[in-house]
């Protein structure tokens, strides 16, 4: 059973926010402009979840790549005694099977998104390679709080691993992937996974995960009240998944807030990366610190000037196009294909 870690030092002072990058500020100050940075309160959870104006939710059109995937929504069974969840199921028609898979976990900081939002990009990951890509929608906190969303997530990676050759998707090698909260929640399933004797799990790539509840880091700090989602909105949504008076306390579990594990080891081949000018910097590049102490086998990325999001909001900027390419680039090496 994964332990848990809840001793904190002091905190130290930090000084002001780093600046962004030259080509993303703008950006940051028109989305700011429409949705502050501490926007995410519990009066508001609603709210957010409705479709943000101008942004499309990808159609089974977009997500097939003209022809290239099949797209299809399957419910399959939940964690014993729940309902069942639903899995958006993206297979490619002409590439060797059994194809590898990308297992997507959707972020929206616990509390808003679906099994779509954030699918585009892993399709986009995928494709070149030949991926699968399965893409699971769990339940929403406050209405399900911890541990139904990492259940959840856990359950559909269960029920792909079980019908993998249903699918024509090798089990050997399945991919966990996911940004902010479902970067987290990534973190949390292999957690499961390992404690559990559950699926395997090839690698994990973790996005700007959102991994600890105490929020206090000094990028927690520094970033308040500037960029995209920040300690405010966080602390929103792991009150959300946690319940009142929890979140900061002693009794979290690592499953939900993986930062909290005491143990690290037996994860595996991650990568990690996260912008210098958001909220999550310091509580991922200290995950990934704690996993190499561990013994694992990771790769860091912290992007100069991103703020949360960034190569999803602004995909053609250098810095984006640079992060892109390299978690590209992390794929084929788990994969063991070369660059032609």
């Amino acid at each position: 059973m994964t332990t848990q870690v809840t001793d904190r030092s002091s905190a130290p002072a930090v000084g002001p926010p780093p600046p962004f990058d030259p080509e993303l500020a703008p950006v940051v100050e028109m989305l700011t402009s429409l949705r502050p940075p501490d926007a995410y309160r519990p009066d508001t959870i609603v709210e957010m979840r409705k479709p943000v104006p101008g942004v499309e939710t990808p159609t089974d059109e977009i997500l097939s790549r003209g022809g290239a995937y099949s797209v299809a929504e399957r419910a399959v069974p939940g964690p014993a005694g729940e309902p069942d969840i639903s899995l958006l199921i993206c297979l490619p028609k002409h590439a060797a099977t059994p194809a590898p898979a990308i297992y997507h976990i959707h972020g929206g900081g616990m509390i808003v998104g679906d099994n779509r939002f954030g699918l585009a990009e892993m399709v986009d990951l995928a494709e070149p390679l030949g991926m699968a890509v399965v893409s699971v929608e769990y339940r929403l906190a406050p209405e399900t709080p911890h541990p139904g969303p990492v259940e959840d997530s856990y359950a559909g990676l269960v029920w792909v691993a079980d019908h993998a050759h249903e699918l024509d998707i090798d089990p050997e090698r399945i991919v966990l992937g996911g940004a902010s909260a479902g970067g987290g929640l990534a973190a949390g399933v292999s957690l499961l996974a390992r404690d559990r004797d559950g699926p395997a799990i090839l690698a994990q790539l973790l996005l700007s995960p959102m991994l600890d509840d105490r929020n206090d880091s000094p990028s927690a700090r520094q970033m308040r009240g500037v960029g995209i989602w920040d300690s405010s909105s966080n602390e929103t949504g792991w009150n959300a998944l946690l319940g009142d008076g929890v979140r900061g306390g002693p009794d979290v579990s690592p499953y939900a807030a993986p930062s909290r594990a005491a143990d690290l080891s037996g994860l595996p081949s991650t990568f990690v990366d996260v912008g210098s000018a958001e909220t999550f910097r310091d509580e991922d590049v200290a995950y990934a610190s704690r996993m190499w102490q561990a013994g694992g086998h990771v790769e860091l990325h912290v992007w100069p000037g991103g703020f949360h999001g960034f190569d999803v909001v602004v995909p053609h900027a250098v810095l984006s196009q640079d992060a892109i390419a390299a978690r590209a680039a992390w794929l084929r090496r788990q994969l063991g294909v070369l660059r032609r």
